[in-house]
């Protein structure tokens, strides 16, 4: 962890910081991506999953690239969640929509940073 880089304790930790590493429940799964930015109700939410300190990027600190969104594993990560979709049947028309709402909704976060 460099200086730009720091754990804080959740009564530290406030609205609008930046994830500095993906952020693990007990398990490993990952609860947040590196990058996200914290809200009032994700912060709420941490200590139902076991999370006592959080790493986010000091104040001042630019976001390295490193946070930025990696399109490439976001297309492979959504190839894994709908592996099991078969777009050519038509009873699957809701399924289709959800991952072209997710798609575009991940475009439009890539695109915004």
């Amino acid at each position: 962890m460099s200086a730009a880089y720091q754990h804080l304790a959740l009564a530290e930790v406030a609205p609008g910081m930046v994830l500095s590493d993906n952020l693990l429940d007990r398990q490993g799964q990952i609860l947040l991506p590196k990058g996200a930015i914290l809200t009032d109700r994700t912060i709420a939410l941490l200590p139902s999953h076991g999370i006592d300190a959080v790493p986010v990027l000091r104040s001042g600190a630019a976001p390295p690239a490193a946070c930025a969104p990696d399109h490439a594993a976001s297309v492979q990560r959504l190839a894994v969640l709908f592996r099991k979709h078969k777009p050519e049947e038509p009873h699957d028309w809701a399924t289709s929509a959800l991952r072209r709402y997710i798609e575009d909704y991940r475009a439009a976060r890539e695109a915004a940073l």
